[in-house]
């Protein structure tokens, strides 16, 4: 993923096919995205006809619009940090409730090159899938530079989102 254009066919061939499952089980999906900016929607919606089931991502990339626009208890985001399963839960259930999507992701980590810590080192990715009831958070470490670590978050997003429209899991 380049500064602001999304360019791997790997994410949109995952696009591709989550739009696909979208439609042929008629659910819809959004984002809530922290350090991805926007890239998980951005694929989604490379994609012709994916206003049939993606309306509405969120970029929530400070605490403050986390808890604003989806709903993140500031205390939570105090206690556990924006990068924590804890946060992604919320996030992911806040962008379902506010757009009335069937299934949604969310992403929080650290990009870098700077920002991380020894709890949480650069190429630490929180991603959560679900809906407004129920949520699945799932923490991985990423290599490579900003952009990498960007790139493996929005296809690992994909993937999550991909895995359970074709579960089921979102109906």
């Amino acid at each position: 993923m380049s500064d602001n254009t999304f360019e791997h066919s790997d994410a949109l061939s995952l696009a591709r096919e989550l739009g696909e499952r979208c439609r042929e089980h008629g659910v819809s999906v959004t984002t809530a995205e922290s350090c991805t900016g926007g890239g998980v929607a951005s694929a989604i919606t490379a994609i012709a006809g994916s206003s049939a089931y993606f309306e509405t991502g969120y970029v929530t990339y400070s605490n403050a619009a986390k808890a604003r626009l989806l709903g993140v208890p500031q205390p939570l985001l105090e206690q556990m940090g924006a990068v924590s399963g804890e946060v992604v839960e919320a996030m992911v259930a806040g962008a379902c409730i506010d757009s009335g999507a069937d299934l949604g992701v969310a992403v929080s980590g650290v990009a870098g090159p700077d920002g991380g810590s020894d709890e949480k080192p650069v190429g630490t990715v929180w991603l959560a899938w679900g809906d407004a009831r129920c949520q699945q958070a799932q923490c991985f470490h990423f290599s490579g530079d900003r952009g990498s670590v960007r790139e493996q978050s929005v296809r690992m997003a994909l993937r999550g989102l991909l895995e359970r429209v074709a579960d089921g899991a979102a109906r």
